[in-house]
């Protein structure tokens, strides 16, 4: 998942909370991607970052925006065993319909999916 910043941000490292098993990571051309630690990861950990991050988008303070290619969307939800939600992105994205989630997309699927 790419993790874009507001203009105001100029560098976002590290983790956004303790119990999610996820962190972010930059690179050398100064974009920012999550990044799965090496140490204890629950299982719906990687879900929870995804949303955790499309939330501070939404307040627009440090994070102007994400996107989580669809796969990784699909990936996290079986993790958590949302396999209803789980199998309408793989649908959509079979489709061609959504290949690329960004904040909005993500806190929709959570409201439409009661997740």
């Amino acid at each position: 998942m790419e993790v874009i910043l507001t203009q105001r941000c100029k560098s976002l490292t590290g983790t956004i909370g303790s119990r999610f098993g996820y962190y972010i990571r930059s690179t050398k051309t100064g974009r920012f991607f999550s990044q799965r630690s090496k140490y204890n990861v629950p299982p719906d950990g990687h879900w929870r970052f995804i949303v955790a991050c499309a939330e501070l988008a939404k307040l627009n303070l440090h994070i102007a925006d994400i996107k989580v290619d669809w796969s990784e969307v699909r990936d996290a939800l079986r993790e958590t065993h949302h396999w209803k939600a789980a199998d309408a992105v793989f649908r959509t994205a079979d489709r061609q319909i959504k290949l690329s989630y960004d904040a909005r997309d993500i806190l929709n699927l959570k409201t439409t999916f009661g997740l």
